[in-house]
């Protein structure tokens, strides 16, 4: 199983924009990558409510398992003034799953979100891998992929970044 929700950018971007945040753990990724597991915690604590799935699972209708309020939008918005920022989702069990990924930078979202639950095609296509090149990263070559490049596969929830987060 394979289970993530959370927030890219450069790690300088998101430890500067999640100072303040009690349940904000920023992890550092390769690349001057940074990945920033959005947990209950968190949602709880920058928007004040929990978070609800979404009714019948995500979709290209409604592409994150957990929609996105307009607060948080604006709050990632923000954040991506000086440098590009992603929200990404993933899960996968037993080679079924889907991956979901949208990319703010100046301030607006500039691409997505984009919802792919067959990921049959070349794996630079997959949305993770997407957000990534939007993010300013890129492809080495055919083999090269940007997901297996910053690490994202060295944890498999969100609940394990967390706590690769917090070990010091």
């Amino acid at each position: 199983m394979y289970e993530l929700t959370a927030v890219l950018a450069d790690a300088a971007t998101l430890v500067r924009n999640t100072a303040d945040g009690e349940h904000a753990t920023v992890v550092p990724l390769q690349e001057g990558m940074g990945l920033l597991p959005v947990s209950d915690g968190l949602f709880t604590e920058m928007f004040g409510f929990r978070r609800e799935t979404c009714a019948g699972g995500p979709s290209k209708e409604s592409p994150f398992l957990y929609p996105m309020p307009p607060a948080l939008e604006e709050l990632l918005a923000s954040w991506s003034t000086e440098r590009p920022i992603a929200y990404v989702e993933a899960e996968f069990f037993g080679g079924d799953g889907y991956q979901s990924a949208a990319v703010w930078s100046g301030g607006t979202r500039v691409w997505g979100p984009v919802f792919d639950e067959t990921l049959d095609g070349p794996r630079a296509d997959w949305p993770i891998n997407g957000a990534l090149a939007h993010l300013g990263l890129r492809s080495g070559g055919a083999t090269y992929d940007l997901f297996d490049a910053v690490g994202l596969g060295r944890e498999r929830s969100t609940d394990g970044w967390l706590a690769r987060g917090r070990t010091p």
